[in-house]
């Protein structure tokens, strides 16, 4: 993958940077603010050399608030064919709220490719395990939703409406598809069969009104529950 870097802080930008790059990845641009960030990403686009993912932290300069969000949210709705993942050192379900609530299969037109590039909402610590992240970028950038456990958990934990309607184990499995296992890793992870997993994710969108006949309806899933949390 070729990826753009953002974060303020060197020790750590310079960190995953290593990490990447170890993993067979093409670091083509590092940033160390938000408008940098932008600024990367634009000119990737005039040099029609858009990366494949960009990796951003939450928290950065100018304002060391949610510029780092802030600039995903313009990058996704500017250009939805590269995947986002953005980096929280806290668990703050209203950040991932905001970065997907949008409809990203809405924007899709403006992808010249046709090719919509996932989103994931990672906490740093997450990080340090290099299997779990190396697999949430490869699912971020093969256009999958990845939320981080910790912030799927207060996400779907007493929430009501449509997601009331959900046996326990439905919103396990619905937890797990929001971090982006797959059927296969979902069963190893709750010691169930293929057979029952398949009954439990179809079960999941039947619940949720997603027909067969809809495209990308994992995706559409873990959007529904992300912005039933958010009213």
């Amino acid at each position: 993958m070729r990826i753009i870097l953002a974060d303020d802080a060197t020790l750590l930008r310079e960190g995953l940077a290593g990490l990447l790059s170890a993993m067979g990845h093409e670091i083509v641009a590092q940033a160390v603010d938000a408008p940098g960030l932008l600024k990367c990403v634009d000119r990737a686009a005039a040099e029609e050399e858009l990366p494949d993912l960009i990796v951003t932290d939450v928290r950065m300069p100018p304002t060391m608030s949610d510029d780092g969000l802030r600039a995903a949210v313009q990058i996704r709705e500017k250009y939805p064919q590269v995947g986002i993942c953005v980096l929280s050192q806290y668990v703050a379900p209203v950040y991932a709220t905001e970065l997907f609530s949008f409809d990203p299969l809405a924007n899709l037109a403006g992808s010249p490719t046709g090719r919509m590039g996932g989103t994931g909402y990672l906490l740093k610590e997450r990080v340090s395990n290099i299997y779990d992240f190396a697999s949430a970028l490869e699912t971020i950038s093969a256009g999958g939703v990845v939320v981080d456990p910790e912030v799927a958990s207060s996400l779907i934990n007493g929430r009501g409406g449509v997601l009331a309607t959900l046996t326990e184990r439905e919103n396990e499995v619905l937890s797990l598809m929001a971090q982006g296992l797959s059927n296969p890793e979902i069963c190893k992870k709750l010691f169930l069969s293929p057979g029952s997993v398949s009954k439990y994710v179809a079960s999941v969108f039947t619940k949720l009104g997603l027909q067969p006949t809809d495209t990308n309806r994992r995706v559409r899933a873990v959007l529904i529950y992300l912005n039933e949390y958010n009213e």
